[in-house]
């Protein structure tokens, strides 16, 4: 189609699992992840693990991660993408790193010994936090003074649409992954690109985002993917409507008994309350 865009959007489904769940070349993670974390040390392995979970008791819930891998040192990784405003965000982060922390313990006396670190990483198109200007979050266990108390469990929090740094301003390979992140839907061809786009492992992110490079199986299960995105958005927004048909509904029943109970109180003839609210003799009996 003449219009489609050239790249696919990171911030989709389709675009975050390409990119970043590829266990078979995983160069884009172990960036990405090394510059969340801001870590000098450079990750060398990471194994994608299963990504659903259940609850720890029979009346506990489970749940899915976007994606859940551990490197070389058995650190893990719990990567989550929100698109749209989620307002307990955050209380859904601590359950999923809480969660992984339960696995963690051993069974029998309780043994917290050789615990490994939780990175639990929040993408979020739609920012949490009207009262900070920061579009990257780092927060761990901290006392009155800001001093660190324990760094078993990590939360990152990255708010992409409060990122408006230019070109000439980024430096980081964190800046570098948000940038990618906000904009790739949006370059059309070479001449637009950043240099820092060149480097090897956002290269390879933008091949597998490439639709001119895709297989006729790729473009299939990328169609496939976004008609189904598109089916769930229509279930949504009309189940939106008619919980507010239902609202709307509701609200006009109340204030037209309402008004009817207050003409009746003041005596008017029972024919004008018909009139001016069309319910029937037997309704306005009832009140």
């Amino acid at each position: 189609m003449e219009n489609e865009k050239k790249f696919i959007s990171l911030l989709s489904d389709y675009g975050f699992k390409v990119a970043f769940a590829d266990e078979s070349n995983s160069l884009f993670l172990r960036k990405a992840l090394q510059a969340l974390i801001q870590s000098k040390r450079r990750i060398r392995h990471v194994q994608i693990l299963r990504n659903e979970f259940s609850g720890i008791t029979k009346d506990s819930r489970g749940g899915v991660f976007d994606l859940l891998c551990i490197d070389e040192k058995n650190r893990t990784f719990i990567v989550e993408m929100q698109l749209g405003y989620y307002k307990y965000f955050i209380q859904r982060a601590k359950f999923y790193a809480f969660q992984r922390f339960n696995t963690m313990v051993e069974k029998g006396n309780y043994q917290f010994d050789n615990l490994h670190q939780i990175y639990c990483i929040g993408f979020l198109a739609k920012g949490i936090f009207p009262k900070s200007t920061e579009y990257y979050h780092f927060g761990r266990l901290m006392n009155q003074k800001g001093e660190e108390l324990d760094d078993q469990i990590t939360h990152i929090i990255v708010e992409i649409d409060k990122f408006d740094k230019a070109e000439t301003e980024i430096r980081s390979d964190l800046d570098k992954l948000i940038y990618v992140m906000k904009n790739l839907e949006n370059i059309e061809g070479a001449d637009q690109l950043p240099k820092f786009l060149t480097e090897d492992w956002i290269e390879q992110a933008m091949k597998k985002l490439d639709k001119s490079k895709m297989t006729a199986e790729q473009r299939m299960h990328y169609e496939m993917m976004m008609a189904k995105n598109a089916s769930i958005i229509a279930m949504m927004q009309e189940e939106k409507r008619k919980m507010a048909e239902e609202v709307i509904e509701e609200v006009t029943e109340k204030v037209t008994l309402k008004m009817a109970k207050e003409m009746k109180d003041n005596g008017e003839p029972i024919e004008k309350i018909i009139k001016y609210t069309n319910l029937t003799s037997e309704e306005i009996k009832d009140l």
